[in-house]
């Protein structure tokens, strides 16, 4: 019984770890552009609550014609029906936010050659607090929620079927999106390409790749990915809107950090957003072992935790660590040599520089 409660426990980890890789992943492919898009925290606060509102609008619209006879006469179960193209419609906005925030991050940086940081912290913040003045009238209210579809066969699979195959449909695509993802970066010809602009954009234009347009392309599908994390929290793993109570504030610097963790490469990228969510569950399960501990404290571990990882992984380019490691004996030296050099991670040459023609 116990092993069972660890695997459901564990099983949710990936669920709310989801929205975080989707973030994540999509920054990833931004980054490797060469474009800094720091609207990430404010783009998911600003999906999150318009993939909300569409959800509940189309739901109520599309119930009015149902109770006027004017649609869905006869169709069993129209409620889940109507549900269904509400969540629908809810993520296609999501995902049309974040690429319209990203849009202006394109434009601002790539076009009008404007700073990538300064044009996109200004936006998370404008974004962030319009989600907050438009989404007021919402909180509280009750919409439709992604439900749970276990995989028919696979969820009945000893240990993984309850891990991997009882969960939603965004989960499952959140496992599809890692491996599309590192195949696409990797593993493909334009994936090289998008290596080639990100690194050297002046080697990639001499061999024929439009760099600004790449940049352009993979910016807007980056904070398309990034909007789509917005309605997973609101429409899913936190359903409804509360505004500052939300609890998602703070998310989108996680998943700017854990882009950074996974040294752009979306496996390690998705390793840092399941051990940040395995850290939130963790203080969660501690909790009640550890009373004489505030349960802000460990509630908000993982976000000091996961910065002590970054600094971890930036610490050993630093030459200090070096000259130290030189003093040691040889077999913890040679230890900690590898294990620095495993999680060492060097951003894309050109990132947040752009390109002009010669």
């Amino acid at each position: 019984m116990e092993n069972n409660l660890i695997l459901i426990g564990l099983a949710g980890v990936l669920v709310s770890a989801a929205p975080i890789l989707f973030a994540s992943i999509g920054e990833t492919f931004s980054e490797r552009a060469g474009v800094i898009n720091l609207s990430v925290n404010g783009t998911i606060l600003l999906s999150a609550m318009g993939s909300f509102v569409a959800a509940i609008q189309i739901t109520k619209f599309l119930n009015g014609l149902v109770e006027r006879g004017a649609f869905l006469s006869g169709v069993p179960n129209p409620e889940g029906v109507i549900n269904g193209i509400g969540l629908f419609i809810g993520f296609i906005v999501g995902a049309i936010i974040g690429g319209l925030v990203a849009l202006v991050v394109a434009f601002s940086s790539i076009t009008l050659k404007q700073s990538q940081v300064a044009v996109g912290f200004v936006l998370t913040l404008m974004t962030r607090d319009l989600s907050y003045f438009l989404g007021n009238d919402f909180m509280g209210e009750v919409g439709p929620r992604l439900g749970s579809a276990p995989l028919p066969v696979l969820k009945d699979i000893p240990i993984l079927g309850v891990l991997l195959f009882r969960a939603d449909v965004m989960t499952y695509l959140s496992y599809l999106l890692i491996i599309l993802a590192w195949v696409w970066i990797f593993k493909t010809r334009p994936g090289l390409i998008l290596q080639g602009v990100g690194e050297k954009p002046a080697a990639a234009y001499v061999r024929g790749a439009n760099v600004n347009r790449q940049r352009y392309i993979y910016t807007i599908l980056g904070g398309m990915l990034v909007g789509v994390a917005g309605p997973i929290y609101s429409l899913s793993v936190k359903a409804g809107w509360k505004g500052t109570i939300s609890g998602l504030d703070g998310i989108g610097w996680i998943a700017l950090a854990i882009t950074i963790f996974g040294a752009w490469n979306p496996l390690r990228v998705a390793f840092g957003a399941y051990l940040f969510s395995l850290l939130q569950w963790l203080g969660l399960v501690l909790q009640s072992s550890m009373p004489d501990i505030p349960s802000q404290v460990l509630q908000v571990a993982p976000f000091p935790l996961m910065i002590l990882t970054l600094l971890l992984v930036n610490i050993g380019n630093a030459e200090w660590i070096e000259r130290g490691l030189a003093s040691l004996p040889e077999g913890p030296r040679h230890f900690l040599n590898r294990l620095i050099r495993s999680l060492r991670s060097s951003p894309p040459s050109a990132l947040g520089t752009p390109f002009e023609k010669q």
